[in-house]
């Protein structure tokens, strides 16, 4: 078996990488190619999910730091790490429809959870998800995340969020403790 092709290499994202991870985070949620995967988004929302301007933002701010995954020279997966005193925010996730159900977002979730830990000693990880994707907190939830019931509005008539395709869209506040 050719094990090249499934070895994954985690570093931290650089200013090189904006295009690469604005690609790969727009395929993982929006328009047909992120049907290819779960994530999708696509009948939530339509548009952009990230843009340069903000991915270049969240790579250059002290607190935080972007995760890019490679499998040969290739970024198929990354997540975003922000210390927030006692707990860490994990955000901007994503994985390449052409690898999800293998495995790596379960990998990428623990690196994060490990080096937020090991990086911060923070003793917990929060982040948002649109409540209405009950298959997505599923998944977190069977990962030790829980939901707290906390919502937050969506960011209607900003268009650098996407364009909702509904009017009942909010933030649900997950929570793990990091033992």
């Amino acid at each position: 078996m050719d094990t090249t092709a499934t070895e994954s290499t985690f570093r931290d994202a650089t200013d090189a990488d904006v295009d690469a991870l604005v690609s790969l985070v727009d395929s993982a949620y929006r328009g047909d190619a992120s049907r290819a995967g779960w994530t999708t988004e696509a009948d939530l929302l339509e548009g952009q999910r990230t843009d340069p301007e903000g991915v270049l933002e969240v790579i250059k701010s002290p607190d935080t730091r972007v995760l890019a995954v490679e499998r040969a020279g290739r970024i198929v997966a990354c997540c975003q790490l922000e210390h927030r005193g006692a707990h860490a925010y994990f955000g901007m996730f994503a994985v390449s429809p052409t690898v999800q159900g293998g495995g790596l977002g379960r990998t990428v979730l623990e690196e994060a959870e490990r080096r937020a830990r090991a990086d911060w000693g923070v003793t917990e990880m929060h982040m948002t998800v649109i409540s209405l994707r009950e298959d997505l907190i599923a998944w977190y939830e069977r990962r030790g995340y829980r939901r707290t019931g906390r919502m937050t509005p969506f960011p209607y008539g900003d268009e650098r969020f996407g364009i909702p395709q509904r009017d009942d869209l909010e933030f649900e506040l997950l929570v793990k403790p990091l033992g």
